[in-house]
């Protein structure tokens, strides 16, 4: 059922609310149905945090920029176009939600899951992600251009014309996805996994790709100008139609017999060079959510048992 926002807010029985001195902290069960909200959007935007369970939660359009979600399991929640501007989504469970055209620039999103979430036309400019899980999510049309994703998993995620321009994505694992039209310039996906991706058309100009694995995967359009490929693992991956590709760089990668590259290019045998072994950064552990602070109530919650 839709949540809807009016002049109270209403839990069942099983639900459980704490009302904290800067807003409101919220701990409820998958089981709820009907929340209403009593908070305007001013007050939502000071709110301290917001966590336990609040599955299939409609908060689209809110404004919680500052908010910290830590722990917190919202799972399917409808986010679209809310304003989650440097706000805190640590450790956090929020898979197959939708942040579509969301504002996350400067948030703190480590350790959280976001698998096959929704990040259609969002805004992630500057967000630290180590560690989040983003399998099989869509970004499309996203921007994550200086976003730190050290250690991000995004495998089989849709990244289509998403700007990565001058992230981080050192470790990071983007293998089997779909980045046709996205831009990763001056991006450094040092030891990244980009196995089997189809990176049709991509922009990896001034990129730093050393150690990373490019096995399997089509580059057909890319462009490579400037970009560094120190043991850059290049077996069975397709560049045959790759622009700004040099010898140097191509001679600094190894491949075989499967490579496919522009013409008068040649690649070393992997099998006689050095494989680079790294593993990601393990995930920041979750700060301890705050303790609620002894003061006046700033909203009133009404437990009401609801009818069958």
């Amino acid at each position: 059922m839709k949540q809807s926002v009016t002049h109270s807010r209403r839990l069942s029985p099983a639900l459980v609310a704490l009302t904290l001195s800067a807003g409101v902290s919220v701990l409820a069960s998958p089981a709820s149905a009907d929340v209403q909200f009593n908070m305007q959007d001013r007050e939502v935007a000071r709110m301290v945090s917001l966590g336990g369970s609040c599955n299939r939660c409609e908060l689209s359009g809110r404004n919680l920029s500052g908010a910290t979600f830590t722990g917190a399991t919202f799972i399917s929640a409808t986010l679209v176009g809310a304003n989650l501007r440097g706000a805190e989504l640590v450790g956090s469970n929020f898979s197959a939600s939708d942040f579509s055209r969301a504002d996350l620039r400067g948030a703190q999103i480590q350790g959280s899951n976001f698998s096959a979430a929704n990040f259609t036309d969002a805004v992630l400019t500057g967000a630290e992600a180590q560690g989040s899980n983003f399998n099989r999510a869509d970004l499309t049309n996203a921007n994550l251009s200086g976003a730190e994703l050290v250690g991000a998993n995004m495998s089989g995620a849709a990244l289509t014309r998403a700007n990565l321009s001058g992230a981080e994505l050192f470790g990071a694992t983007l293998a089997n996805l779909s980045a046709r039209g996205a831009s990763f310039a001056g991006a450094e996906l040092n030891a990244a996994n980009m196995a089997g991706g189809d990176f049709t058309s991509a922009n990896f100009n001034g990129t730093a790709l050393d150690g990373a694995r490019l096995a399997n995967a089509t580059f057909r359009s890319a462009t490579f100008t400037d970009a560094s490929m120190n043991r850059t693992d290049i077996r069975g991956a397709d560049l045959s139609g790759a622009r700004g590709l040099t010898q140097s760089q191509v001679s600094e990668a190894c491949g075989d017999s499967s490579t496919r590259l522009p013409a008068r290019l040649t690649v070393r045998s992997c099998s006689s060079r050095m494989t680079m072994r790294v593993s990601p950064p393990r995930p920041p552990v979750p700060p301890v959510p705050p303790a609620p602070a002894p003061s006046p109530r700033r909203n009133i919650i009404i437990a009401d048992g609801g009818e069958p």
